[in-house]
C-alpha cells in the first residue's frame, strides 16, 4: 500500500457516502441479549436505544477484499493510511428525537478533516468523520466520529495512563470477556482481528490481550448511566477512548453530575482511566420508568 502525504490526506476531506439500513426487530434484541438486558423489555419500548445505531450501516466487504488486520483494506471512502494500527478513538453526538424500531434510515457520511500529528509514541493519523442519519421524517441523530491511525507499542505492554477519578456517584463493575467481544464483533460485522485473534493481537499489533471494542465500551458506559437515571434523555454524548480495556479486565463504568447540570462519565480499569465521556440530558414532564431496571 502507498504511503499517504500530508497532501494526499487532504484530498480525501470533503469525501462523501451514503448507507441504506432499516432498523429490524432482530438486531436490537440480539444486541439486548449480548448486553444481558431482557430483549423483550428493550423491544416493549419500541425505539432505538442512544448508540445502538453502530449495529447498522454496516459494510457488506468480501472477504477477499479485507486487509491482513481483518478491517476491510485501505481506500475506498477512508483515506488509505499506511500506519498499521486503527481504531476509533471518540466521538461526539447529538440525538435529535428516537428512531422507531423497523424504520427504514439512511446515514450519509462526509471526510471532515484528515490530520498528520507526532504523539509520544510516534507518528499519528486522525480523521473525523460526521454522520447524519434520517429517516422519513429528516434528521434525527448528528454524529462526529474520530478514527486514529498509529504505529504498534511495543508487544505485551500496558500503558501506564492517567489514574480514574475519584468521587463516583455510581460504579457499576464489569468483566467485558472474549464471548462478549465475539458477540458484538459478530453484530456489527466487525472481523478486526485485536477483538478475536489473541496472537495477532499480541504479536502483531502489540497489545497484551484482546482489545474491547471502543463503541461497546461507550454503550456499556451509557448504558450504566441510562440504568442509573432512567427518567433522564440523553441529548448529547461525546466521549474520548484514553487507553484500551482488555478482555478479562475488571472495569467500573462510574458517573457524577457536575456543577454544570451535566453528568461526567468515565470507565475505571483498576485505578487507571481508559474512557472518559460527557452526557447532557433532559428531564421529561413526566418522568418514565426504568426501562432496564439493575439486576
Amino acid at each position: 500500500m502507498q504511503e499517504t502525504t500530508p497532501a494526499g490526506l487532504a484530498d480525501w476531506v470533503g469525501r462523501e457516502e451514503s448507507r441504506a439500513d432499516r432498523l429490524d426487530h432482530r438486531p436490537t434484541a440480539a444486541l439486548a441479549a449480548t448486553l444481558d438486558l431482557a430483549p423483550e423489555a428493550v423491544l416493549a419500548e419500541g425505539v432505538l436505544p442512544p448508540l445502538w445505531h453502530w449495529i447498522h450501516f454496516t459494510p457488506l466487504t468480501r472477504s477477499a477484499e479485507l486487509g491482513r488486520d481483518g478491517h476491510p483494506a485501505r481506500g475506498g471512502f477512508l483515506p488509505p493510511v499506511a500506519l498499521p494500527n486503527r481504531m476509533w478513538a471518540g466521538g461526539r453526538l447529538r440525538f435529535l428525537r428516537p428512531l422507531a424500531l423497523g424504520a427504514e434510515v439512511e446515514r450519509r457520511s462526509r471526510i471532515l478533516r484528515c490530520e498528520r500529528k507526532q504523539g509520544r509514541s510516534g507518528e499519528l493519523v486522525f480523521v473525523t468523520v460526521a454522520h447524519t442519519i434520517t429517516d422519513a421524517e429528516g434528521p434525527a441523530i448528528e454524529e462526529e466520529q474520530d478514527i486514529v491511525y498509529r504505529q504498534p507499542g511495543q508487544s505485551g505492554q500496558r500503558p501506564a495512563g492517567e489514574s480514574a477519578p475519584d468521587g463516583a456517584d455510581y460504579r457499576i463493575r464489569r468483566v467485558p470477556d472474549p464471548v462478549l467481544l465475539f458477540r458484538y464483533s459478530a453484530l456489527t460485522f466487525n472481523s478486526h482481528r485485536i477483538h478475536y485473534d489473541q496472537p495477532y493481537t499480541t504479536g502483531e499489533e502489540g497489545y497484551p490481550g484482546l482489545v474491547v471494542h471502543g463503541p461497546l465500551t461507550a454503550t456499556l458506559l451509557l448504558q450504566a448511566y441510562r440504568q442509573t437515571h432512567p427518567a433522564r434523555r440523553v441529548e448529547r454524548f461525546a466521549f474520548r477512548a484514553l487507553g484500551p480495556l482488555h478482555a478479562g479486565e475488571t472495569v467500573d463504568f462510574c458517573g457524577r453530575d457536575d456543577a454544570r447540570g451535566r453528568s461526567e462519565l468515565w470507565t475505571d480499569i483498576g485505578g487507571r482511566l481508559g474512557m472518559r465521556a460527557e452526557v447532557e440530558y433532559s428531564l421529561p414532564a413526566t418522568a418514565r420508568t426504568a426501562a432496564f431496571p439493575l439486576p
